[in-house]
């Protein structure tokens, strides 16, 4: 299956912008990128004159079971939230879970998303296999998905925040992470499902935990991430338990490294953001998230000139309503220039970290990532026709600037999963009345 998108700008990440270009897809991978029309020889042809061709957004941060639990605990801290949310949370079960999640999913395949990785560490007792409902709501999508199988072993009666009737003992949350790993990762470049190894955070897991997780992973060969560094509560906690920074802490325990990447790293001091950029570990920023719980703005300029792979997330939708990924390109760069003033960032660096920086941070960046030759087939087409665009000479601009495009096209490995802004493989009314069925059913159990 030989596709043509022409008629475009394209701004291929990594190498040069074409102002009228095409890009070939042969199966499921890219075969030409250029200026002018495409070959004469294809099965389909996508006229994309006045839309900018990028590749597909990355999504290095999530929780996709919050999508039935938006709206609540709006204005409190990050403490008060989880305090207030993590009883809700213990009432889940695996339909919920699926239901939220391909809610969830559907609402970033619409904003230009390709990858997703879902930081999923809630496991209620009796509830059905969780990490199953993921992987089944990414098949009703057709996006990617890294599960970042979580956990947490650390509750109410250890010094941590959730019930302890929340949390797993610490052996049985490294089996099923090594369970999941066994029965979904694929290792494989065009992979569609993998699975990371992800402790919730330093504050709802132990030490023996942290170091389990650690050394399976790199025994299994996947990746690990976790919460780092998003509030000065969860610093002054740090200092007071362990006499260290929580950047500090993962140094100490293994937790710094080219397999990892961290969600949040809001409050770092000079020299962690140094040492992540020695160590080759990624940043997951979430700006949007950061913004709704007060927590801070992420030190992007001083973490891209580190070396760090930064990329974006949307994170859970319990904490940024809207879900979307596209509007997180508008968001980075807005936070960034709060912070350190106009030149903070560029809106190409914004769209690199929300293509290129992610697949860095998720170990994919020889397949995703860029619009390049041999390249897995993960592209957008944003419409930038109508009153939002016109007059605005540079499509980038248009993209990070303004308001979100819609998507005309989005494809997965060559496979079209949106089309003129509807999914291709599932029904967005449909989906949300089983969301709104799910939500009602979670907040009866309270």
């Amino acid at each position: 299956m030989r596709t043509v998108i022409e008629n475009a700008a394209i701004a291929t990440v990594t190498g040069p912008e074409y102002d009228k270009g095409h890009v070939v897809i042969d199966d499921e991978r890219i075969t030409a990128v250029g200026e002018g029309a495409g070959p004469a020889e294809a099965d389909r042809r996508v006229d994309a004159s006045g839309c900018l061709v990028t590749p597909g957004l990355i999504n290095t941060h999530h929780h996709l079971y919050q999508w039935a639990t938006r709206g609540m605990a709006a204005d409190h801290t990050l403490f008060e939230w989880l305090t207030a949310l993590y009883p809700v949370w213990g009432n889940l079960d695996a339909a919920i879970t699926h239901t939220a999640a391909t809610a969830g999913l559907a609402r970033l395949a619409t904003t230009g998303c390709t990858t997703v990785a879902d930081h999923h560490y809630v496991f209620p007792r009796d509830a059905g296999d969780q990490v199953e409902a993921l992987v089944s709501a990414r098949e009703r999508i057709g996006v990617r998905l890294h599960v970042v199988r979580g956990s947490m072993d650390r509750g109410e009666s250890q010094g941590g925040l959730p019930p302890d009737n929340l949390v797993e003992e610490t052996e049985a949350a490294l089996l099923g992470t090594e369970d999941a790993i066994d029965r979904f990762h694929d290792a494989s470049p065009n992979a569609h499902v993998q699975i990371a190894a992800g402790p919730c955070s330093p504050f709802t897991v132990t030490e023996p935990l942290m170091t389990g997780a650690a050394e399976l992973a790199r025994r299994k060969k996947v990746r690990l991430h976790t919460h780092l560094a998003e509030t000065v509560d969860e610093e002054r906690q740090c200092l007071e338990e362990n006499g260290c920074t929580p950047a500090e802490y993962a140094d100490k325990l293994g937790w710094l490294g080219g397999d990892v990447w961290l969600a949040h790293t809001i409050h770092l001091a000079p020299e962690a953001i140094r040492r992540l950029g020695a160590t080759g570990t990624g940043a997951g920023h979430c700006p949007t998230s950061n913004g709704r719980i007060g927590a801070g703005i992420a030190p992007v300029r001083e973490l891209l000139d580190a070396g760090v792979a930064v990329g974006l997330g949307a994170d859970g939708a319990a904490s940024n309503e809207s879900g979307g990924l596209g509007e997180e390109l508008h968001q980075s760069l807005l936070q960034a220039r709060q912070r350190g003033g106009p030149r903070a960032l560029t809106t190409r660096e914004a769209l690199w970290m929300g293509t290129m920086g992610g697949a860095r941070c998720l170990g994919r960046e020889r397949e995703l990532g860029s619009i390049e030759q041999g390249k897995l087939a993960d592209l957008v087409v944003w419409d930038l026709n109508g009153l939002h665009y016109a007059g605005i000479e540079d499509p980038v601009a248009a993209l990070v600037l303004g308001t979100t495009p819609p998507v005309r096209r989005l494809f997965v490995g060559g496979r079209e999963v949106v089309s003129d802004g509807r999914l291709d493989h599932a029904d967005e009314p449909s989906i949300a009345r089983e969301l709104a069925a799910a939500s009602a059913r979670l907040r009866e159990r309270r």
